[in-house]
């Protein structure tokens, strides 16, 4: 997936020992890559990509899943979420093949508007199975690694294990407590810090975390930023002040897709969503004078110290 993981399993049970969460870790890392991975010429996804406008695309029941979660989150952002944006990431220059970031013409946006938008498809139960009603590229990068996590956590769960944390690529899980007895203590990102300096940290127990933020992947031309969030309605990157969006939730699949549609939404209407849903979540604005913080009512059950 082009990123790293960390796994911290306390007290695994008798009869599993290092190797065994190393297999499980690489079956499922690599399930996940053949079926979502657009970086693949034969993965499941590229060659649904590739099907044709209005055939039934038979599909693994894993892909099936995280499309359906896809299409939930893309309703309740009102499009905000839309996992048919990949040929607007590409004239952007982002994703996979799609060369160095660059300003797109304005015509070749506009050209794309008949090519974006999860609407157009549909999925279909027993035997699973997709068809797109309308010419679409899809791209997962913004749910799958989250759910790449919830089957790792299933994964072990099944050997018995009852206390862990798994992190891959940020997205992240836990069960049961930490060595030391305590819920697993995990910091959210300050954005334009170095890499791993917390801005706040939660206490989490069995809870999952995802952060999105504009300042990892963007570029600068004629003097603006271009981040890689791409608003799918208006096919441009998002131009408001929010710098990054943390979101706690049950499963990291929803975590992951939510920090995404949130960060899209903005500040204003993503707070407000979140309320609506009472939904965790963690906003950090840009300012004039540096950056500011915002949290949603249910986001303060996760802080050591509520108030703060």
């Amino acid at each position: 997936m082009g990123t790293r993981y960390h796994v911290t399993v306390v007290d695994a049970p008798g009869g599993a020992g290092r190797g065994d969460y190393q297999a499980d870790l690489d079956a499922v890392l690599a399930s996940v890559d053949r079926s979502m991975s657009t970086w693949r010429a034969d993965s499941e996804i590229s060659h649904l990509n590739a099907a044709p406008v209005g055939a039934w695309f038979p599909v693994s029941a894993e892909l099936h899943a995280v499309l359906t979660e896809a299409l939930a989150v893309h309703s309740l952002s009102g499009g905000g979420f839309d996992v048919t944006v990949a040929p607007v990431l590409a004239a952007w220059g982002f994703g996979a093949g799609a060369g160095a970031p660059h300003l797109p013409l304005v015509t070749e946006l506009d050209a794309l508007a008949g090519r974006v938008g999860s609407e157009a498809i549909e999925l279909a139960d027993a035997p699973p199975r997709v068809r797109k009603n309308a010419a679409r590229q899809l791209e997962l990068a913004a749910i799958a690694p989250g759910y790449a996590v919830d089957l790792l956590a299933a994964a072990f769960s099944a050997r018995g294990a009852r206390n862990f944390m798994i992190e891959l690529g940020g997205e992240v899980r836990t069960a049961g407590r930490n060595g030391a007895g305590e819920r697993w203590r995990i910091g959210v990102e300050q954005p334009d810090a170095a890499p791993g300096t917390p801005v706040i940290a939660v206490d989490l127990e069995g809870e999952s975390i995802s952060t999105s933020g504009d300042y990892r992947e963007f570029f600068v031309a004629a003097g603006q930023r271009f981040s890689h969030t791409i608003d799918p309605r208006t096919r441009r990157p998002v131009e408001h002040s929010l710098a990054s969006v943390t979101v706690i939730a049950g499963d990291c699949m929803r975590a992951d897709a939510m920090a995404t549609a949130l960060m899209v939404l903005g500040p204003e209407a993503g707070l407000a969503l979140a309320e609506q849903e009472g939904l965790a979540v963690f906003l950090v604005l840009r300012t004039t004078a540096g950056f500011e913080t915002r949290k949603s009512t249910r986001f303060g059950a996760y802080l050591r110290n509520p108030g703060s």
